[in-house]
């Protein structure tokens, strides 16, 4: 039986990367599952890969035919954005595969509940506070249209949300440190090689 291991941690925490390489080695057997945004595009990613970009009247459709497994609502600078993940066929448990996605907290939960604890496995990233505002600073300059209000309200509610009580509340146990992408990477790959 395939397992889903939803990768989670505060913004800027690497989670996007450590994604990306995850994905590559063949052993590991990972697919990705791309989760539904309400949220506007931002540049340099791809529809379909990193979310699949909606509207509300999709959202509204999909809960009507009992797709959502999870929903998260924001009230963001810009108005409300929301987060899914839908059982759209893109997770079939009895597959050879195993998945990968990366979440929130609450998320995982709601995903863990909705498949069974025993097939989906937490991986926390952690990384210094410090790195990861500059992390997330020098991300936004980027943008064209850079929302640093947005991305201050991000990074406050993640020490609310990922607080070492509603983690341990949650199960997650296991942290691994953000430190180096190679040692990391290899440090979760070899986790989820022993679990699987």
């Amino acid at each position: 039986m395939g397992k889903v291991f939803c990768l989670m941690g505060k913004s800027a925490s690497g989670k996007d990367t450590i994604y990306k390489e995850l994905l590559k080695p063949a052993d590991l057997k990972l697919k990705c599952v791309v989760p539904y945004t309400t949220r506007p595009i931002r540049m340099g990613e791809t529809e379909g890969k990193d979310y699949f970009f909606c509207d509300e009247q999709y959202v509204r459709q999909m809960e009507k035919e009992g797709h959502i497994i999870e929903l998260r609502a924001y009230e963001t600078v810009h108005g409300v954005w929301k987060y899914f993940t839908a059982d759209d066929g893109q997770i079939d448990l009895k597959s050879p595969f195993h998945y990968l996605m990366i979440g929130t907290l609450e998320a995982y939960t709601k995903i863990r509940d909705y498949f069974g604890k025993e097939y989906v496995i937490p991986l926390y990233i952690d990384l210094d506070d410090g790195v990861r505002l500059q992390r997330a600073l020098d991300r936004e300059m980027q943008q064209i249209q850079p929302r640093y209000a947005e991305m201050c309200r991000r990074f406050l509610a993640d020490e609310k949300d990922f607080s070492d009580e509603n983690r341990k509340t949650a199960g997650i146990l296991v942290t691994f440190e953000n430190q180096s992408l190679k040692d990391t990477v290899k440090e979760i790959s070899e986790y989820i090689k022993g679990v699987c």
